[in-house]
């Protein structure tokens, strides 16, 4: 005669312990980061650029002048009159300006996206891990967070002053080499 099957118990529903859920709540900030991202100011009006250079000194040598004599009410009344007239040039220059913003790529995309423009024989012999003829455009359009399209991004590579473009390069690889954690003691 078989004996019948002892009875199991059911297990005690499992109780998260305090460093569980500290780790799990820590766990969901870390995914939930923002991607790294920068922007590129692209504005033609020299005038503006330099009125607001003019404008952010004068600011600071005001700033300056109202810390040394902090009795100086006269002093501090000019600092801060220099502050809002750097501030409504600053202003002034971001309505007369275009911006290009770019973000981080994923790790994994941004290795497959190297992957897709390997160097030639020749530039890997000079050090490039990618082609730079094809690589930044591709680059540019896929970190683009306006939308612009790869041939878009080869156009302005191709048209823009060398510095200009390469400023447009810089925002979009720059990006991709932030980092926003720190080792050390914590």
């Amino acid at each position: 005669m078989s004996r019948p099957a002892p009875a199991q118990r059911p297990s005690p529903p499992r109780v998260e312990t305090p460093a569980e859920g500290a780790w799990a709540a820590k766990m969901e900030r870390l995914r939930s980061r923002t991607r790294p991202q920068s922007k590129l100011r692209v504005c033609d009006d020299d005038d503006l650029r330099q009125h607001v250079e003019d404008a952010e000194q004068t600011a600071q040598r005001a700033r300056f002048f109202a810390e040394a004599s902090p009795d100086d009410e006269p002093a501090a009344q000019r600092a801060a009159d220099a502050e809002t007239a750097a501030e409504t040039a600053r202003a002034e220059l971001d309505d007369a300006s275009d911006f290009l913003t770019f973000l981080a790529l994923p790790r994994p995309v941004l290795e497959e996206l190297i992957a897709e423009h390997p160097p030639t024989e020749k530039q890997e012999a000079e050090g490039s891990v990618f082609n730079p003829d094809t690589f930044p455009a591709a680059l540019i359009s896929a970190a683009s967070f306006d939308g612009m399209s790869r041939d878009e991004a080869a156009e302005l590579l191709a048209t823009w002053s060398a510095p200009d473009a390469n400023s447009l390069w810089e925002a979009s690889w720059q990006v991709q080499q932030e980092s926003r954690v720190d080792l050390g003691k914590g």
